[in-house]
């Protein structure tokens, strides 16, 4: 019997795969050996996608007539520096002592890619039996499940035609737009920013959409005219009891539906406030209960992290871009720490959640968490947890949510303060979810002086439940509900025994007017993104769709991949199209980049709408199971390819452009 072949994505990742198979191996250059199997790797990708040039020598000066550029066949090389590793697998692959060869990249459209591309170039023979090992974390158990289980390669040709097509588009994309844009625009750039060299304009499915998302933003903030408005605070006492309320003009006032108001609770005016004042103070002195309401609310533990939510979280918390986030997360799966990263899913699937005791039974030798595990063992909820919100197969695609594995401990003192930083947060929404919800006593109280009502809202936490783990949200920003004309109108947090004194109030109750207090405020422009939020804007790119079909379509799919999106964010600031602040992460448009998104609003504009890109990867979506074939996306793509590209040569848009330009220009001064 031959030799079984394990080739893997990355060096350390090989070495995991080597101790899990328990075999005594020789070290050779780029790989090991035993008696029964050979343990290899790439170094990420070791072939791409050749150059127009390697096609015909006379592409390689980018002229018009040679647009568009769509070749029958594509070519892919070896990437040179990365050739010695290539030589080395692909004699290994094709080795007559092999027989059997397991695919052991990463669990995803890029992972299978990185193979393909292999074994495509080394042309490997397809008499050798060829299997896919999927897997979820590197413990030495999921290793070995995942070899056990390894299904034949050709299960996966649908995920890998659908990475060959995303290859094929973002290489069609940037080569036809980026050239085509460069030919027309690339000296007016060059002129109006006053440069000695050219401006090569660059563009992409994904980038160019997330560039219109922050410079569609960052106009929305410049044409966003404050508006200044005047509440009206009442404050009220009996006995121990204090009690604040919020005026509004609700029906029976004498300022229902005035155009003197800014919404119901503030005037456009202050002198129209401080007339109300001194009405309200000529009518009474006192203010009676009109209502008084009690409820109990309950609040769930939040969903698990995918990707994109802990890299928002991370991008607030420890002011670290999405890329920083992904590096970190990646090494703590490489440590056998967490579950795999780049995962869309926010939730565990029905197999996981019936095993998860493992994951918990090894997080309770962790001092740090060990009272949390001795709650949830007296609980008891982890063995309902396939049954919650927190158990969906069919929200989980690939991958379910990233998760603690209970193992690696020793490597994690190896790892620097952030990533520790990083897993304790992943550790922390894991657990929660096996704590009961957070219970809440609320209050709504409306107190009338002579017609004019004031209303108070209360909140206590009765059990923190889940809120143990988490802590009360003391890190969480303020969402925008909570700004301007609505500041200070929620709840009022407060104390049980606080609580407790206002609720001995009754309807009828009189309390006697302390003070009135106009409180000045403005409404506020939307806020800039920052990195994290950002990369949740990509992810939930549906909500800018207005098309309600295709915003269902792409419901959950949204534009890139959790593999890619921070790459894309990290590109943008790079070839300067966007800048970022790293202490805030706040993220703006640079002046380049504004212009090239006008020079693509006057070509291609299609580019800037959420709408195509999401689209576009619903469509490989489709492609990876089954629904649709390689042809037909490829076709459509081709067609896109071809109208987009003899349409902006037709274009004479000079003249327009430059006078936005200039307005453009106005902006940076």
């Amino acid at each position: 019997m031959g030799k079984k072949l394990f080739i893997a994505e990355k060096p350390s990742v090989a070495q995991q795969f080597a101790v899990a198979l328990k075999e005594q191996y020789q070290k050779y250059n780029g790989y090991q050996e035993s008696q029964n199997t050979v343990v290899t790797w790439c170094v990420g990708h070791l072939v791409t996608m050749s150059y127009p040039e390697v096609y015909d020598a006379n592409l390689k000066r980018w002229r018009e007539e040679t647009l568009p550029f769509i070749p029958k066949e594509f070519l892919y090389e070896i990437i040179p520096n990365v050739k010695q590793q290539f030589d080395i697998v692909s004699k290994l692959l094709n080795r007559e002592d092999v027989d059997r060869i397991y695919v052991c990249t990463d669990s995803g459209r890029e992972g299978e890619y990185i193979y393909r591309l292999v074994d495509m170039m080394a042309k490997v023979p397809d008499t050798k039996d060829k299997r896919r090992v999927w897997i979820d974390s590197q413990t030495e158990e999921e290793i070995r499940r995942g070899i056990k289980d390894a299904k034949p390669l050709s299960s996966y040709d649908a995920l890998s035609d659908a990475a060959y097509l995303r290859a094929k588009e973002d290489y069609l994309m940037g080569i036809n737009f980026s050239r085509i844009l460069t030919i027309k625009y690339g000296n007016m750039l060059k002129s109006h920013l006053k440069l000695d060299k050219n401006v090569a304009v660059s563009v992409g499915r994904v980038m160019t959409c997330v560039l219109g998302m922050v410079v569609k933003r960052e106009r929305e903030i410049r044409k966003f005219k404050k508006t200044a408005f005047y509440r009206i605070l009442g404050y009220f006492s009996l006995e121990s009891c204090k009690i604040d309320g919020e005026w509004r003009a609700v029906e029976g006032s004498q300022y229902f539906n005035s155009p003197k108001l800014y919404k119901e609770n503030g005037f456009k005016q202050k002198s129209d406030a401080e007339q109300l004042i001194k009405d309200l103070q000529a009518t009474s002195n006192e203010a009676i209960v009109e209502s008084i309401e009690k409820k109990k609310e309950k609040k769930n533990p939040p969903l698990l992290f995918n990707l994109a939510e802990l890299q928002n979280e991370c991008s607030k918390l420890f002011k670290i871009s999405p890329d920083q986030t992904l590096a970190y997360v990646q090494e703590l799966y490489e440590k056998k720490l967490v579950t795999y990263p780049r995962t869309d899913a926010r939730v565990l699937s029905t197999a996981v959640a019936k095993e998860i005791t493992k994951n918990l039974h090894g997080l309770a030798t962790r001092p740090e968490y060990v009272d949390f595990l001795k709650d949830i063992k007296a609980h008891g909820l982890f063995a309902k947890i396939d049954k919650s919100r927190y158990t969906d197969d069919k929200q989980i695609t690939d991958h379910y949510a990233i998760i603690p594995t209970g193992q690696g401990f020793p490597a994690l003192t190896s790892c620097d303060d952030t990533a520790q930083k990083v897993y304790d947060r992943i550790v922390r929404r894991f657990l929660s979810i096996f704590y009961p919800p957070a219970e809440y006593r609320k209050m709504s109280i409306k107190l009338k002086v002579g017609n004019e009502m004031f209303f108070s809202n209360f909140k206590a936490l009765e059990n923190p439940g889940y809120l143990k783990v988490l802590g009360q949200d003391k890190n969480q920003q303020p969402d925008d509900k909570s700004q301007g004309a609505n500041a200070n109108s929620g709840e009022e947090m407060i104390s049980e025994t606080s609580f407790e004194v206002v609720g001995k109030l009754k309807k009828g109750s009189k309390l006697h007017v302390d003070n009135y207090e106009i409180k000045d405020g403005e409404t506020t422009p939307p806020k800039r993104y920052n990195s994290g939020s950002l990369i949740l804007a990509m992810e939930n790119a549906g909500q800018f769709i207005e098309d309600e079909e295709l915003r269902a379509l792409v419901k959950g799919r949204g534009i890139g991949t959790s593999a890619t999106r921070a790459e894309i964010l990290s590109k943008l600031v790079k070839i300067g199209y966007l800048n970022l602040n790293t202490k805030t992460q706040i993220i703006t448009p640079a002046k380049l980049g504004e212009l090239v998104y006008e020079v693509v609003k006057a070509s291609i504009k299609p580019l800037l709408n959420p709408e195509l890109t999401a689209s576009w990867e619903k469509g490989l979506n489709l492609v990876a199971d089954g629904s649709i074939k390689e042809n037909e996306y490829l076709g459509k793509l081709e067609d896109f390819i071809k109208k987009m590209t003899n349409t902006c040569k037709e274009l004479g848009n000079y003249a327009p452009l430059a006078r936005i330009f200039s307005l453009v220009d106005y902006c940076y001064k």
